[in-house]
């Protein structure tokens, strides 16, 4: 593994609107020239979206919140109105179902791609097309419980390797690992934010040094990087949890409904 690796954003990418070609529009960005063999692209889900044309009208964000959602994890309310945590339609675990409203046109929001790793596919092929072998991967940006603030994950990928499975390696005191997984496409994800910024108008940026992450295009996606169902230690909220508790206590009570 490399000791050092370098991470810079591509400059001159313009607004994307739909049916673009995004991987034109990089390469311009890049000169064609700058990218090289085992760079990895880390492209913002925004644009991605954008032009594959997943806008909605601003006037239905509730109702596209609600069709996004398949499930809803937990919700609060507050001054400003509800804010619902909910599982979407991608498997993904975040607010308001990733429906954004930020950086889009007037009276429009905007829905995360439709399948970010068939996206991040598409554009990999499309930019090796060019010449370097290159891995891709679209990021979005996600809360996390328990901790305050917001960080760029992994929702799509191609080309590169999202999960280093490290359990029954050894440490350095010769320890055998029983449980260590790294989330190597949410790290990846979340150094080029350090870079792209929220409002800076550079959605695109480009990691440098880890070509031993590359891979095919068969590898798994960022879907790889979801926690199956039945090892997640924390599906419902507080509230949500109370209410199916206590939903069950009364239908399994003497005389309660069949």
């Amino acid at each position: 593994m490399t000791a050092a690796f370098s991470v810079f954003a591509l400059d001159g990418i313009p607004e994307v609107g739909a049916g673009d070609d995004l991987a034109a529009l990089i390469l311009q960005a890049a000169d064609e020239t700058t990218l090289q063999d085992g760079d990895i692209l880390v492209v913002t889900s925004k644009v991605v979206s954008k032009a594959e044309g997943r806008f909605v009208a601003a006037a239905t964000r509730d109702d596209a919140i609600t069709a996004e959602t398949v499930r809803v994890v937990a919700s609060k309310e507050h001054p400003g109105g509800v804010t619902r945590i909910v599982e979407n339609r991608q498997g993904l675990v975040l607010a308001a179902a990733g429906v954004d409203s930020s950086n889009t046109r007037e009276g429009y929001v905007l829905l995360l791609p439709e399948d970010p790793d068939a996206s991040a596919r598409s554009l990999c092929s499309a930019l090796r097309a060019s010449g370097p072998r290159v891995g891709v991967i679209i990021s979005d940006t996600l809360g996390r419980a328990w901790r305050l603030g917001q960080t760029d994950v992994a929702i799509g990928a191609a080309g590169v390797r999202v999960l280093e499975d490290l359990r029954g390696t050894t440490d350095a005191g010769g320890r055998v690992l029983e449980a260590t997984i790294v989330a190597v496409g949410d790290q990846l994800a979340g150094a080029a934010e350090l870079v792209k910024g929220k409002a800076a108008g550079r959605p695109v940026a480009v990691i440098r040094g880890l070509g031993h992450l590359v891979t095919g295009l068969d590898a798994p996606g960022a879907q790889a990087i979801i926690r199956p169902a039945d090892e997640d230690l924390f599906r419902e909220g507080a509230a949500e949890a109370y209410a199916r508790g206590y939903r069950d206590a009364v239908e399994g009570a003497p005389g309660g409904p069949a």
